[in-house]
């Protein structure tokens, strides 16, 4: 292929992610899930790796702005160095919502093969903690982290540049339902 059939195939298959996949239903559930955590006071902990931990910093930062949902994410280099060097690289997620979850928050947990083990522990450390638990991943339909989740945002592709991109879309198509309307302004 040339560039530009490159870039065709490139556009075609973000095109076929965004309107084969209806998440319309799960997009509204989360709003809901976090309005709902919001109202009661608890916070939203979102997390993930390389990627999807940028992109769980951004997503954050645009809850807690824009939607006025408080929303951490776990991303300081001297935690993630800290805990990964105490407990372990797969152990340092769920031992830091030892730390900062409580009962009633919502955690986001990103990965595009849905098999990074630090994300299924810190799913099955937030449902011992009483958290709901939203998962976004990719690859197989049947991956580990899917199962641990309440809500569960699927792509059915093994490209990490489509999976990452979507997820970014989706998760910033809540943030807009948060904020009442497509566009805003700061």
């Amino acid at each position: 292929m040339n560039d530009k059939e490159l870039i065709q195939d490139f556009l075609a298959r973000y095109k076929a992610a965004l309107l084969e996949n209806d998440v319309s239903d799960l997009l509204i559930q989360v709003k809901k899930e976090l309005l709902e955590v919001h109202e009661r006071g608890n916070k939203v902990i979102i997390a993930g790796n390389g990627g999807s931990a940028a992109m769980a910093s951004h997503v954050s930062v645009d809850f807690t702005k824009q939607g006025n949902v408080r929303t951490i994410n776990f991303n300081e280099a001297d935690l993630i160095t800290c805990f990964t060097n105490d407990y372990g690289f797969e152990q340092w997620v769920a031992r830091a919502l030892d730390v900062y979850a409580d009962h009633g928050d919502l955690a986001i947990f990103i990965s595009s093969s849905g098999k990074s083990v630090n994300m299924i522990n810190a799913a099955q450390a937030a449902k011992k903690i009483g958290l709901k638990v939203v998962t976004l991943t990719g690859f197989s339909e049947g991956n580990p982290l899917k199962q641990l989740g309440d809500v569960n945002f699927w792509l059915d592709s093994k490209a990490y540049n489509i999976i990452e991109n979507t997820h970014q879309i989706w998760l910033l198509m809540i943030c807009d339902l948060l904020v009442g309307k497509a566009e805003y302004s700061a």
